[in-house]
């Protein structure tokens, strides 16, 4: 598994949400804390997804698709996190068979970019 990264909004919370360190922030040291081989984690002040917060990117360089992920929860998504991004991994074009996905990735896709370097061009 190489050249994925995991981007986490760190100050989206939900509505009535107060808690510090707010979701995407616990999310982000839960990720890193798993040390998953080649897989970079970093934490960004918005991805502009505040409807759908606690959200998180999903991407591997310029060949494979990227994903939107929101409505995490850092207390009960963690394992079929780690899992998809496992699984994204293991894949040259980040396309994961939809029925190989853990649910949290399947229900709760925001989007899917296609990669720049385009294949079918």
């Amino acid at each position: 598994m190489s050249n994925v990264t995991v981007t986490i909004c760190t100050t989206c919370r939900r509505t009535g949400d107060d808690t510090s360190p707010r979701p995407g922030a616990r999310l982000r040291d839960a990720v890193a804390q798993a040390c998953i081989d080649g897989v970079k984690v970093r934490g960004v002040e918005c991805l502009s997804a505040c409807s759908r917060s606690c959200s998180m990117v999903l991407s591997g360089g310029p060949d494979r698709w990227s994903y939107i992920y929101g409505d995490l929860d850092p207390a009960t998504h963690l394992d079929d996190i780690l899992a998809g991004i496992r699984a994204y991994g293991e894949t040259a074009d980040g396309l994961v068979p939809w029925r190989a996905r853990p649910v949290v990735f399947r229900k709760q896709s925001i989007a899917r970019i296609p990669p720049q370097n385009d294949p079918q061009e």
